[in-house]
């Protein structure tokens, strides 16, 4: 693991710090706990479109597709300094998973068709793989699609897809095949969700957002020419997805969670127990201080994973740790700032009497899904044990 940073890293750091400090709205941090789920959308879209604007967006693309082809060290550098300034994240199907994948298993025709819109925020993607009896286990999907002619007709139901209310298009897998072993009968194929029979249902979760959506196949109509790879190999192109999200989700977590605890340090100073600020209770110092050294090992857990793709070494399923230490540190900060709060952290937004707007109780009951989504914590573990330890099953 190298921590060093060279003289020309730097000056792009002091480059992406000054840009974001003047182009960064102040009502769009992500601070704002009163934004509306809406609210946050438009944000994330405003945003996104700006990034294009500015000549940020895309900033691992390759130069030809309009990118800035930036090294794996300045993808770190500007995630870093994007979660320092608190900006928003934006709606990152389409930049972080779905364009990646055409550059690698796309055709030339797809990639001219998608990579524009997706690159100057025009197009909103979501993700159509979990079903509801395939989540962690998603060779197991049943979504049917049958060849007709130059069309796939499609059948089925999806679950758990983000943003899918607000998505022009989704890239999904469907199985064409059932009397092959599971993985080897999936197709990955690109659907316009304007095409005749498909229906997306919001579902309101715990937080009452409705941001998970079900959406809903009745013989939808795609054309051959969205198929991504072949038919039937569509499980490795989906590898290809979900290599490139575990290979950037988590670049700005460690500076995202340090806020959070600094925030969290502060509101102890100021929040009262007992004739004393909490800050000088020796367990809630503890916890923080616990929380503290943890967010510091995913910090260098995620600069170990960078030097190792910068040393050209693959990052196989090792990335599961990322995964597993990311989902559970946002529970363990959540946790946390309930306990600081003590029993406002029943009083939840909307309230004149919530706590810095009613943040934290929302944060911890949305990090609820987080050891779910996109494989569960036992499923990582499994991985861990089975192809990183090497121990019998």
């Amino acid at each position: 693991m190298d921590l060093a940073f060279t003289e020309e890293n730097e000056r792009f750091r002091e480059r992406v710090r000054s840009w974001v400090k003047k182009a960064l709205p102040e009502e769009w941090k992500t601070t704002n706990t009163q934004h509306s789920r809406e609210e946050r959308d438009r944000i994330n879209q405003e945003w996104d479109k700006l990034l294009y604007r500015e000549g940020w967006a895309g900033i691992a693309w390759p130069k030809e597709y309009g990118g800035m082809e930036a090294t794996l060290i300045e993808q770190l550098i500007f995630f870093e300094e994007m979660a320092e300034a608190d900006a928003p994240s934006g709606l990152l199907h389409g930049k972080n998973l779905v364009g990646p994948t055409l550059f690698e298993c796309g055709t030339e025709e797809q990639r001219k068709k998608h990579l524009p819109p997706i690159l100057s925020g025009e197009i909103v993607w979501c993700q159509g793989f979990s079903e509801p009896n395939a989540g962690s286990d998603l060779a197991s999907l049943q979504t049917k699609a049958v060849i007709e002619g130059d069309h796939l007709v499609i059948n089925g139901q999806k679950v758990w897809s983000t943003w899918a209310y607000l998505a022009d298009w989704c890239f999904s897998m469907v199985r064409t095949e059932k009397t092959v072993p599971k993985h080897r009968g999936i197709t990955y194929v690109l659907i316009d969700l304007k095409t005749p029979g498909v229906t997306v249902h919001p579902l309101k979760q715990i937080t009452t957002d409705a941001e998970f959506c079900e959406i809903f196949f009745e013989d939808v109509r795609v054309p051959m020419e969205n198929v991504v790879g072949e038919i039937n190999r569509g499980w490795y192109v989906s590898m290809t997805t979900l290599n490139n999200e575990r290979s950037t989700a988590y670049l700005d977590s460690p500076i995202r969670f340090r806020r959070q605890l600094e925030q969290l340090a502060d509101l102890a100073r100021n929040t009262n127990r007992k004739g004393r600020p909490l800050s000088e209770d020796p367990i809630i110092r503890q916890n923080l201080a616990q929380c503290r050294i943890e967010v510091d090992s995913f910090k260098y857990l995620v600069y170990r994973t960078i030097s190792a793709r910068v040393r050209g070494e693959k990052v196989g399923p090792e990335a599961s740790l990322l995964k597993l230490y990311w989902s559970e540190m946002m529970q363990r900060v959540s946790e946390l700032a309930l306990e600081i709060e003590g029993p406002y952290s029943q009083v939840t937004k909307g309230s004149m009497r919530a706590m810095k707007g009613g943040l934290w109780p929302y944060l911890y009951l949305s990090t609820r899904s987080a050891t779910i989504a996109g494989g569960t914590s036992e499923i990582q573990r499994n991985i861990l044990g089975d192809r990183v330890l090497e121990m019998p099953r």
